[in-house]
C-alpha cells in the first residue's frame, strides 16, 4: 500500500465561540472544544484512511488558556503515524479575537482513529505516513512510544512487553 504525506490530509477548521457555546463565566465549555477537536481529527483521519473512521482514544487534553465568547478558534489536525488499522492525529487549538488580536495556542491533544472497511464496517489496513520535515519525523518517531503508553494504560499491553518505552520506564519482570 502506498504511503501518504502528512500534508495530504492536514485539516484546518475555524469556529466562532457563540453565547450558547460558553459557560456562565463566558468561557468556551470544554465539552464543546473537545467536540470540535474530535470533528477536525476525524476529517483528517478519514482523508488519510480514505474511509469512514471511528475515534478509539483521546490522550490527555489540557485547557491551558481560556477561550472567550466571541473568540475565533482555529483547530489544526495532522496525521502523525499509522499503525496497521489505526492512525494517530495531533490537534492544536489556537484562538484570537475577531480582528486577529491576542493570538494564542490554547490546547492540544492526540486522538487515535481506526479506519473502517466500507462494506464490512470492520477495521481495515490504512496507508502508512510519509514524514518529510524534521517536525513530522519527530512526531512520527514519538508516536510509537505514545501508542505503547496508551496500550499499557488501557490494559491492552503489559509494561514489561513495551519495547519503545523501555528506556523511559523501569520494567521489572
Amino acid at each position: 500500500m502506498q504511503g501518504k504525506k502528512v500534508s495530504e490530509s492536514k485539516t484546518i477548521m475555524t469556529e466562532m465561540v457563540m453565547p450558547n457555546d460558553t459557560n456562565p463565566m463566558g468561557n468556551l465549555m470544554g465539552g464543546n472544544l473537545m467536540k470540535w477537536m474530535d470533528i477536525v481529527a476525524a476529517i483528517c483521519a478519514g482523508r488519510h484512511c480514505q474511509s469512514q473512521v471511528v475515534t478509539v482514544s483521546v490522550d490527555h487534553v489540557s485547557f491551558q488558556k481560556p477561550i472567550m465568547k466571541g473568540d475565533v478558534v482555529t483547530l489544526e489536525a495532522v496525521v502523525t503515524r499509522a499503525f496497521n488499522t489505526s492512525v494517530e492525529i495531533f490537534v492544536e487549538v489556537f484562538a484570537c479575537d475577531m480582528k486577529g488580536g491576542n493570538p494564542r495556542r490554547c490546547n492540544h491533544a492526540y486522538l487515535t482513529f481506526v479506519g473502517l472497511d466500507d462494506v464490512s464496517g470492520k477495521p481495515k489496513i490504512v496507508p502508512p505516513v510519509i514524514p518529510l520535515s524534521r517536525e513530522e519525523s519527530d512526531q512520527y518517531e514519538d508516536a510509537a512510544r505514545r501508542r505503547e503508553l496508551r496500550l499499557i494504560l488501557s490494559g491492552k499491553m503489559k509494561a514489561k512487553d513495551a519495547t519503545e518505552l523501555r528506556t523511559l520506564l523501569e520494567v521489572n519482570d
